[in-house]
């Protein structure tokens, strides 16, 4: 892994966008929520950061947060337990500064005290609704060269189709932006209902750190709450605020359908190339056998993490950690969660489970491609 050496320190928001998925942030927040079979979505940002450099990270929970504080731990797998620097996070009331907040300027200053008592001259900012293997060293590099006060990235892309029919997602807000030739963001878009390729922000940002202090110190005092909304947008005539474009692979979870479809897509090698070649994701270690196929067994286009036993028949589905499929059960078209036990006989097709589910025997659940059926955590069908 490599040693901390960029100039920056990393804010992740784990809470924004839970609201897109209430489903699965019942009992976890966003960032926590898994994917990929081993993973969960901190792990994307949060490794990117690491393997850029960026050796001090602060993460600032809002609520529901001890299922990431379990899965981060002191973030040994990050290579981030250090004396200087390390992993910070930051719950509701663990200091009388530390609030529950309502938007990122809130968040921002409830720890303005421990920026600045930092050394970095830039702070990168994120969110943890996209799984993405990000080039912050690319960023920081484009910031300095442009010489820009803030800099935010993008990726050419449409708006999903949910962020267009429904009011789910402007409760949390969504950006686009518009560029001049040379770069510069001419305008910041809120909710805009353009159809087609758009330049659709992925909430990644880069600026030095005293303009952020100074920024959110007097945007707290205005009563603001989002960054977006009431920094960024107000201030593109008096601050150079410019695009960095990403063309790297981005799975963005929107609803519980985009979800199933981003699990479902990495069954796709080229896919799943893309998003794990450039640079090793880390998440926690859970020792585990390899996965078992037992005589008898069936397996066709799928993604089975360690600890998976199957007897039964699987195909075009995603199992994570300790997953068991029972003999003459059959699996299609499913994305199973860690320790989903799915007794013998059973027939699943179209199938979100969470954690530690079990399907009785003989059970048969359906759903379609269109409306995956979700099972909550702990449940026996």
């Amino acid at each position: 892994m490599v040693n901390s050496n960029a100039d920056a320190l990393g804010i992740i928001f784990p809470n924004s966008y839970d609201s897109l998925v209430p489903e699965l942030v019942a009992e976890r927040l966003m960032a926590s929520i898994p994917f990929a079979g081993r993973y969960r979505m901190v792990d994307f940002v949060l490794s990117s950061m690491v393997n850029c450099g960026i050796g001090n990270v602060s993460i600032v929970v809002r609520k529901n947060y001890h299922s990431l504080m379990d899965h981060l731990g002191s973030g040994r797998e990050w290579d981030l337990t250090r004396k200087s620097g390390g992993l910070h996070i930051f719950p509701p009331y663990s200091d009388k500064t530390v609030k529950i907040y309502n938007g990122r300027v809130e968040a921002l200053a409830s720890i303005v005290d421990f920026l600045r008592d930092q050394k970095e001259k830039y702070v990168v900012m994120a969110d943890a609704n996209i799984a993405v293997n990000f080039d912050f060293n690319a960023l920081i590099d484009a910031h300095v060269e442009s010489g820009a006060d803030i800099t935010i990235a993008y990726a050419q892309e449409p708006i999903p189709e949910v962020a267009l029919q429904t009011s789910a997602l402007r409760q949390e807000m969504y950006y686009t932006l518009s560029l001049e030739e040379d770069g510069r963001v001419k305008q910041l878009l809120i909710n805009p209902q353009e159809t087609g390729i758009q330049n659709f922000c992925l909430n990644i940002y880069i600026m030095d750190r005293e303009l952020l202090i100074d920024c959110i110190e007097k945007a707290f005092m205005r009563g603001d709450i989002y960054f977006e909304r009431d920094i960024l947008a107000r201030s593109l005539d008096t601050l150079n605020v410019r695009g960095f474009r990403f063309d790297g692979y981005i799975a963005r979870i929107c609803d519980m359908k985009s979800y199933f479809d981003e699990n479902m897509r990495l069954l796709d090698e080229e896919n799943l190339n893309a998003l794990f070649s450039a640079n090793p994701i880390y998440t926690k270690i859970r020792d585990d056998n390899p996965t078992r196929y037992i005589n008898g067994s069936s397996a066709q286009n799928i993604m089975a993490a360690d600890g998976c036993v199957i007897e039964g028949e699987v195909e075009n589905s995603v199992l994570f950690r300790g997953v068991k499929i029972g003999k003459g059960a059959k699996v299609k078209n499913c994305v199973l969660m860690q320790d989903t036990v799915v007794e013998d006989g059973a027939n699943l097709e179209y199938i979100v489970t969470d954690k530690d589910v079990t399907i009785t025997a003989g059970k048969e659940l359906r759903g379609t491609d269109s409306l995956p059926v979700y099972v909550a955590k702990y449940q026996i069908v």
